[in-house]
């Protein structure tokens, strides 16, 4: 609650002479609050994606950074994409198992899990017996698609 110079007279004043407040209720809602650190949780730090493939570079163009809530309904599978830059995901809700193309790698991740998707490699994502929610962060340029469909493929989103 922000108060303009004006309300804060008034409340001073109401409290001074016994107005509706109390000098206690006035004082908490007027002090700053106590600075404090933030506890963390690192869920992913890597330099490779979950098959192993290193990242090699990031784009040369001025960054932007999106995060998108992808829900996926279950028993379904994603067409067949790529993602031109790094990004990183984690399962609110479900399981994903994702799935290498051209390797045959497949690893599943569950609800709680972080991982680093693949850059520049054919996969998808394929869901469980329930919905699939997924938070996706991409460290993509301005302009350019996060996410690449291979042709005959629709979007994955």
């Amino acid at each position: 609650m922000q108060f303009s110079p004006l309300k804060t007279t008034a409340l001073l004043a109401g409290v001074l002479v016994g107005g509706a407040f109390s000098a206690p209720l006035a004082l908490a809602q007027m002090s700053p609050p106590t600075t404090a650190s933030g506890h963390a949780d690192h869920l992913l730090a890597d330099d490779h994606s979950w098959n192993g493939t290193p990242y090699d570079h990031y784009p040369t163009t001025r960054p932007m950074l999106s995060m998108i809530r992808l829900t996926i309904p279950a028993h379904s599978a994603l067409p067949w994409h790529v993602h031109p830059y790094p990004n990183a995901g984690y399962v609110l809700e479900g399981t994903l198992t994702i799935e290498d193309r051209q390797s045959g790698k497949r690893r599943t991740f569950h609800q709680g899990e972080a991982f680093a998707e693949s850059v520049n490699d054919v996969h998808r994502g394929v869901t469980g017996d329930s919905q699939t929610v997924l938070l996706l962060t991409y460290a993509g340029s301005p302009g350019k698609p996060t996410s690449v469909p291979l042709p005959g493929q629709q979007e994955e989103y």
